[in-house]
Formats: structure tokens, sequence, C-alpha cells
């Protein structure tokens, strides 16, 4: 049974699930580890145009939900099964699992979401339906990071757009090194009353 207490003890354990097309879970610890390094986020000219023009809003834990139906709508299929989609949600509602999103007046355009353990933020999934919404949620993902005193941005794996982002790759075994001492960080991804 997929439960929010065994996620998170499958994250600090460096697991994450995935659902087949099928909807069965599967557990996974790839090596080598995608990783962004904070302080190795490629920001584009284009990109920090984007920003500096304020094009989207970047919101956090506002739509949650809508921000994991966004990263599972794709014709290819997804690995956000019903189960999944349930679990981060209840994760959600304790605190755990965040969602950094991008607006466009009042319609939503892109986003990201994941889960925040001790100085850790095991990146999901993101989507965007207008150009550089995602990237600049993962802007303002990265900024909150860094001035909340995280350490460790998990991405699971190294896709070539995240590559060109900036993302690295690192062998399994200092990944888990790194997420240990992650752990042991008191931190907090959002204030009690935000």
């Amino acid at each position: 049974m997929l439960t929010p207490e065994f996620v998170l003890r499958a994250y600090a354990a460096g697991y994450f699930p995935m659902a087949d097309p099928r909807g069965r879970i599967q557990w996974l610890s790839p090596d080598p580890r995608g990783i962004f390094e904070l302080d190795g986020l490629r920001v584009s000219r284009s990109l920090r145009k984007t920003i500096a023009a304020g094009v989207f809003e970047v919101r956090v834990n506002t739509a949650f939900a809508a921000v994991m139906d966004g990263c599972g709508d794709r014709d290819e299929g997804t690995w956000i099964s019903r189960g999944i989609h349930r679990v981060y949600n209840q994760l959600h509602q304790r605190g755990f699992a965040h969602s950094v999103e991008t607006w466009a007046g009042d319609e939503l355009v892109g986003g990201l979401y994941g889960v925040a353990l001790g100085g850790a933020f095991f990146g999901e999934s993101m989507f965007h339906r207008r150009t550089d919404a995602s990237k600049v949620a993962l802007v303002g993902l990265v900024e909150r990071m860094r001035n909340r005193g995280f350490t460790l941005l998990d991405t699971q794996f190294q896709t070539p757009h995240l590559a060109s982002l900036g993302a690295t790759e690192i062998p399994r075994a200092e990944y888990l090194r790194r997420l240990e001492s992650a752990l042991r960080l008191d931190r907090r991804f959002v204030d009690p009353v935000e």
C-alpha cells in the first residue's frame, strides 16, 4: 500500500516512486543520480529578460493539485497514477509536498512540484503551457532553496532539457552522502503562515 509515511521513508533512503503504465509502483534509486547544484542553474539571457519583465507571477502552494494535473497531462503517458496523485496530495496537506507555480493573471501556465525533507528538495515533475513558464518556476524554486538554507536539489534523472539548465549527475554513493547530510538540517520550505 502506497502511503505518505512509506514515501517519506523511501526518499530518506534514496528511493522515489514511479508508476508504470498499468499503475503499478516501482521504487527507483538511479546510479548516477541527477541533481542541480544550487549555484549551477543556467539562466539564459532571454529567460533573465522574461523574469525581469514580470511576465509571470511565481506563487507557492496555491494550486498543488492543479500542478500535479498539469505534470500528468502528457501525450506520451505519465508515471503519475491515481495512487501517486492521492499520496502526494496527502503529503501536501501534511506540509511535505510543495508546488512552485507560474501564473499569467488568473491562469496557471506552468510549475513544478516535489517533496521537501530537511535541507533536501526532491523535484518530481514540471510542466508549462507557455514558453519559459516551467523555467521561471525552477528559478523560483532554486532562489527559495538558497534563501532558506537548503543544500540538495534532486532531479532523479538528468534529461537533455535539465542538462541544458545546468543539471549534473553524481554517483549514487555521493548522492546518498549528500542526502544524509541534507536530512540532518532543520529547514522549512514554507513558513506556517505562508
